[in-house]
């Protein structure tokens, strides 16, 4: 499978001189001349030794997409330095360092459903998170009544630790959406 440069965006994982690497930011510049050609400069990391490299494509030229295999996976448990997952088909347990979830942990709670590990050539090299958590606010400040209109924000903290920004209007104990691909408050979570 190939990707056009246009569709590297977060999230895919491609293959760079034979390593899966996994996009984390892409930003498009125009030539200045007309007809001048868009070059997509690409951030990635490497799943296998989580170095970071940069990269730029023209539009149009296509990049091999790696050969990763996705499993559901359940979250065990956390320990100093390390997080335990299962996977959910074969019953094997395996576990990825804190370094190797640094931004995933955010969102990481007993119960998680919808987690898939990637795979690359049988073993498992990295996570990949539902689009949405919902997670209960366990520290804010108290809600300011009747500016439910306004826009504006306040620090609150959610249970796995991971500080977001939510309107006034937001309380302590409720549970709420959180994008796991940028971190922001979605809203009201049902339940």
């Amino acid at each position: 499978m190939m990707y056009s440069s246009n569709e590297l965006k977060k999230g895919v994982i491609i293959d760079v001189d034979g390593a899966p690497h996994i996009v984390e930011n892409t930003q498009a510049a125009s030539g200045g001349a007309r007809g001048g050609t868009t070059t997509y400069h690409i951030r990635c990391r490497n799943l296998k030794s989580g170095q970071r490299v940069e990269k730029s494509w023209r539009a149009g030229e296509m990049v091999p997409a790696a050969d990763v295999e996705k499993k559901p996976v359940q979250y065990l448990y956390d320990e100093p330095g390390m997080c335990h997952f299962m996977d959910s088909e074969s019953f094997e347990q395996f576990a990825f360092s804190h370094d190797d979830l640094e931004w995933e942990r955010k969102f990481l709670k007993d119960g998680l459903e919808d987690l898939r590990a990637l795979y690359y050539n049988g073993a498992p090299i990295a996570l990949e998170l539902p689009a949405t958590v919902s997670l209960v606010i366990t520290e804010t400040m108290p809600a300011v009544k009747g500016n439910s209109a306004t826009s504006r924000s306040k620090p609150a903290t959610l249970e796995t630790g991971y500080v977001i920004q939510v309107p006034e209007n937001v309380e302590q104990g409720l549970l709420v959406n959180v994008d796991t691909r940028t971190g922001d408050y979605l809203g009201r979570a049902k339940g």
